[in-house]
């Protein structure tokens, strides 16, 4: 049980910065993004060619960032100089990138087992160091027979996640980024103070993928393979974190907002490892338990609401009645 918390603890904290991508595109911008599912891939593909033909890692991880970027100012550019429907422009994306991740891999699934990646680099430098044998020792005192993984990956993406949060929470609160907040709460309103809404758009977009890119890049990484379907219901899994999150911590400020994100993330990676621990749910489940919890964080909120107003109602009319009854 230890270890399978650590481990989704590990893989949630790489997806969160997916996460953060999918709420610049679906709260900050208002812009239904479905391009994810296909920038997710492409994130790891570039990165595991790259790799596959002796590029360093980190070069590799930021070429995959990049691509993703790439794509997303497409999808913008689609929507805003095409004057094709957001909704419309990212599926239109998203279905062309599966043949465009064909190409960048050669092949369905790209291994990387043998090959070194940042994660790997990691491991050795953190073993060489010697803190890898008294943290996995800490880890198998407390009922651990066995680590899978170590602290360092952990470590390192608790360090890239946070720095990644707060140079998102910095660029929202520029210039820039308060235009780009403005637009995606009124873009009538913003054009008409003579901004580019179009070039905003397409900046914001852009820099949404190139995060779901970087996490995809990160994913594959890994778990040592890119597969051209890894990114199905990746947009699902970000909107989760998001109202996960959301819903249990709130979203009164952009700094509470993105780290609400980042939790949430993690905990619905926990709760559907927990989930899937249980007799008579199955791995293909996964989707399933998504889709529940999404539905559970809109609805629990609300519920949560109406009581609290019928409280605060009848509150109210027991003290007109007492008022009544003293006059």
């Amino acid at each position: 049980m230890l270890l399978s918390l650590f481990g989704a603890v590990e893989s949630g904290l790489i997806y969160a910065i997916m996460a953060l991508g999918v709420y610049l595109s679906f709260r900050v911008l208002d812009f239904p993004d479905l391009t994810v599912d296909g920038s997710f891939v492409t994130g790891g593909a570039v990165a595991a060619i790259s790799i596959v033909n002796g590029i360093p890692p980190i070069m590799a991880t930021v070429l995959g960032a990049l691509a993703g970027f790439i794509v997303g100012c497409i999808t913008g550019i689609i929507h805003t100089k095409g004057k094709i429907n957001a909704l419309l422009s990212g599926i239109l994306m998203m279905i062309a990138l599966y043949s465009i991740n064909l190409r960048i891999m050669g092949q369905p699934t790209l291994s990387l087992i043998k090959e070194t990646t940042v994660f790997k680099q990691l491991e050795v430098i953190w073993a060489k160091s010697g803190m890898d044998s008294f943290f996995n020792g800490l880890l198998q005192s407390l009922g651990a027979d066995r680590v899978p993984s170590t602290w360092v990956i952990v470590f390192f993406m608790i360090i890239v996640t946070l720095a990644i949060k707060f140079l998102t929470d910095y660029y929202l609160k520029t210039e820039v980024g308060l235009a780009l907040r403005a637009t995606g709460d009124n873009q009538k309103m913003i054009r008409s103070l003579s901004a580019n809404t179009d070039s905003l758009i397409i900046v914001g977009v852009g820099v949404s993928n190139g995060l779901v890119a970087l996490s995809g890049a990160l994913i594959t990484q890994h778990q040592s393979v890119a597969n051209v379907n890894m990114g199905i219901g990746m947009i699902v899994i970000g909107l989760a974190s998001v109202i996960i999150g959301e819903a249990l911590f709130g979203k009164r400020s952009i700094a509470i907002a993105t780290i609400a994100v980042i939790g949430g993330a993690i905990i619905y990676r926990i709760v559907v490892t927990l989930a899937l621990r249980v007799d008579f749910l199955e791995s293909g489940d996964m989707k399933l338990i998504t889709a529940i919890l999404v539905i559970l964080a809109l609805v629990t909120p609300k519920i949560i609401q109406a009581r609290k107003e019928k409280k605060r109602r009848l509150r109210k009319r027991a003290e007109l009645t007492s008022q009544a009854e003293g006059a």
